[in-house]
């Protein structure tokens, strides 16, 4: 989940350190908030369905069928870990596909609501995904929907995001996968550079992310799907994955929409130093090549890889990812796909929430410019003038307010704005103030509509006032339409316009307008870093 969870150093000063602690606990509440941890019981009979590599039996009730723990890929252990993924092993027989596939690797951090892997035991052995289709029989090959999920490169699954309901409801087949996370996924060295033919190394889990979409074009009509048809979608980690994608020369032809909910554009750093990184992180571990990293048991890597200075996370290579996501898109170096965008409107009070209240502190009018000056060195001047604490409820909301316009509303504006230039855009900002309300969090100050609260919208697990209900079931008609047309459209909603028009999604009313980037500031944080 980017932003202050993954988003690079300002150019002026390095982010307070406890804004790259909050992975773990943010995406803690994040995936609550989906409701979606458990997968739904099914009968046991369940449907029969030949793929590629051997047949799978899922399971199915009177809506929706899932196929859960497919391979995808070969388990990358021992000699492979570190190495590009590989075709899954054909089997014999059916396959049983009624219970998900491990989780990769990852600290397991225990919630109210379960830990944040999902079922299943983290194992490096996590290439696994999940296919779910509506139960009706349908005449025409369905739309695709590819899930990608969040949680900072570092937590998270794709089992967690149980895609039946929006399958079923919007009519498309939905595929969510397991990619490889933090050390294992994203691993930078000098060795690995050697190792491959075109000097790459990182980006393991974006090269899964890449293996997936292949899979889907060669096996989802045996679903009912169009391999023909299939939109890339995600959130956080997840959305900047899609727009990674989106200007990877790997994935020409591998996919014809895309959807980046609350990532898109953030800077990345280069194999250079990213490598540099590694050998330290190395280093610290007592080994001099990866030769040795290999021979040591992933639970040990775990643990060196929750050291603070550590990063894990994409890193622009010259050829998986030859360039910035933005400086690509500039230059109309991306697929020519319709692109369906957007941010929530308080992007940033969950960090502000995890980094305080729910830490068992409050942040007081005294520490508000204390803690913009810590993020943002000499710009806090400027940045502190245009968010007067006058301005807002609590030094908590001004806080939120920076951190949601600076690091996601005025970036996938951006976003949003270059890619305009080439293809049909569209760009929303969700704006369900009480989206988040039913989780009762102990906070000092409103929660408003935070990172990740748009996700339950979109995959129809919204159980909340009527006009909740409401706006959830336009939301998944305007996602799943997209899909299906590449315009976002829905039963009884607004039209939405293409960009400089921005789509607002709240439970009142659904609007449309252009002054997105002056509610947000964006003349401010468009200036470069001094």
């Amino acid at each position: 989940m980017p932003g202050p969870l993954t988003t690079p150093p300002a150019r002026n000063g390095p982010l307070p350190r406890w804004t790259t602690r909050l992975g773990a606990l943010i995406a803690a509440l994040l995936l609550s908030a989906v409701g979606m941890a458990a997968v739904p019981a099914r009968a046991a009979d369940g449907p029969t369905v030949t793929t590629h590599y051997g047949q799978v039996r899922g399971t199915a009730d009177e809506t929706a069928a899932s196929y859960l723990g497919i391979p995808y890929a070969a388990p990358p252990v021992g000699a492979n870990r570190w190495k590009p993924p590989s075709p899954p092993r054909p089997w014999t027989g059916v396959r049983d596909a009624t219970s998900p596939g491990n989780p990769c690797v990852q600290a397991l951090t225990p919630t109210p609501w379960g830990n944040l892997a999902g079922p299943g035991t983290p194992s490096e052995d996590c290439l696994y995904l999940n296919v779910y289709t509506p139960a009706k029989r349908s005449l025409v090959k369905r739309p695709v929907m590819l899930w990608i999920h969040g949680g900072g490169y570092t937590v998270g699954s794709g089992t967690f995001y149980d895609g039946a309901e929006l399958a079923a409801r919007g009519d498309v087949v939905v595929v969510n996968f397991n990619y490889r996370l933090g050390a294992f996924g994203y691993l930078a060295h000098p060795d690995l550079a050697k190792e491959s033919p075109l000097g790459l190394s990182g980006n393991y889990g974006l090269l899964d992310q890449q293996a997936a979409l292949r899979w889907v074009r060669q096996n989802v009509a045996a679903f009912g799907g169009d391999p023909g048809n299939v939109t890339l979608f995600g959130e956080s980690a997840g959305g900047g994955s899609v727009c990674q994608n989106l200007v990877s020369p790997r994935t020409v032809g591998q996919f014809d929409r895309a959807i980046a909910q609350s990532g898109c554009g953030f800077p990345l750093p280069t194999q250079e130093s990213q490598e540099s990184n590694g050998t330290a992180w190395a280093d610290a571990l007592g080994c001099a090549d990866v030769a040795c990293l290999r021979a040591k048991p992933a639970d040990v890597l775990l643990r060196a890889a929750q050291s603070p200075t550590a990063r894990w996370t994409p890193n622009v290579d010259g050829v998986l990812l030859p360039e910035q996501v933005t400086d690509a898109l500039a230059a109309g170096r991306f697929h020519r796909v319709p692109v369906l965008q957007g941010t929530t409107a308080d992007e940033g009070r969950l960090s502000v929430a995890t980094a305080y209240d729910l830490a068992g502190r409050q942040l007081t009018a005294a520490g508000y410019p204390v803690a913009v000056r810590a993020a943002y060195g000499e710009r806090a001047d400027a940045i502190l003038a245009r968010y007067p604490l006058s301005a807002y409820g609590t030094p908590a909301e001004a806080l939120g307010a920076v951190f949601t316009d600076s690091q996601f509303a005025c970036p996938q504006s951006r976003t949003a704005d270059l890619m305009a230039r080439y293809v049909r855009s569209y760009q929303y900002e969700f704006a369900d103030r009480h989206s988040m309300d039913y989780l009762d969090l102990p906070l000092s100050f409103p929660i408003g509509a935070p990172h990740g609260s748009e996700i339950r919208y979109v995959f129809g697990g919204v159980s909340g006032t009527p006009g909740q209900n409401a706006l959830a079931d336009r939301m998944l008609g305007y996602w799943t339409n997209f899909a299906r047309t590449s315009v976002p459209y829905a039963a009884d909603a607004p039209y939405w316009a293409t960009y400089p028009k921005v789509q607002n999604l709240a439970p009142e009313a659904i609007t449309s307008g252009t002054t997105f980037p002056r509610d947000h500031k964006c003349d401010l944080w468009s200036q470069p870093a001094s």
